[in-house]
């Protein structure tokens, strides 16, 4: 047969042995850091250390420039995922996220 197959059939017979319990399944445990909230000062104070225009900051956190200026205005406040966003700029890891090109 192909090598698919056989991955495919080993892979079947470990996952029977597992829920015969002759085998003891593997697992990935995830730690996660607890979410860094920022205030409108940091949030522009990051915006500008990163060299981005308001427009550039929306689009890399995937909101409206209007949003960005209700944050840095302090009317509104970002969610979970956009200060994880806003982190990982903080921290300078950008560059190994896979939807930015620096060029």
């Amino acid at each position: 047969m192909s090598k698919f197959f056989d991955d495919l059939k080993t892979g079947l017979e470990e996952a029977i042995e597992i829920e015969k319990g002759l085998k003891k399944g593997r697992s990935t445990t995830f730690i996660f850091e607890p979410v860094k909230k920022y205030t409108n000062t940091e949030i522009k104070a990051i915006r500008n250390k990163a060299g981005m225009t308001q427009a550039a900051f929306a689009s890399y956190l995937g909101v409206s420039v209007k949003t960005v200026e209700a944050w840095e205005l302090g009317r509104t406040h970002p969610t979970g995922p956009a200060f994880r966003l806003i982190n990982i700029l903080d921290e300078g890891k950008e560059k190994e996220l896979s939807f930015i090109t620096k060029i």
